[in-house]
């Protein structure tokens, strides 16, 4: 599976963050997003394949290697969401004094982590 670099995230002073106070949206960079589209594009993919692996009634190990993929993939997925939450929207949340955000965060991370 061919790797896709990872842009630049942008800073809160380059982009309108998510904040307390506004409609809770995310801001990322056209780069971003464009990025994130192009990965779940491919996962997207990778599911269509897989049922196609089990209609054709392929290996078990076959399609668990397949679905262990997928997996993988949509790990990158939210690592990136992540790592753009963190540095942006949590960060500005803290500034403006808004402490809930980080119990808010790791309730987010228990639950990415469970998967």
């Amino acid at each position: 599976m061919e790797e896709v670099k990872q842009p630049e995230l942008e800073s809160c002073a380059e982009v309108e963050c998510c904040t307390s106070t506004r409609e809770r949206k995310s801001h990322h960079s056209e780069q971003t997003k464009k990025n994130l589209v192009t990965r779940l594009n491919r996962i997207e993919g990778q599911i269509r394949g897989v049922k196609g692996l089990i209609e054709k009634d392929t290996y078990c190990d076959d399609v668990l290697t397949q679905i262990a993929a997928i997996q993988s993939a949509l790990n990158g997925v939210s690592k990136i969401l992540l790592e753009g939450h963190l540095k942006n929207c949590v960060v500005e949340r803290i500034q403006e004094g808004d402490m809930d955000v980080l119990d808010e965060f790791l309730t987010t991370i228990q639950r990415v982590m469970k998967k």
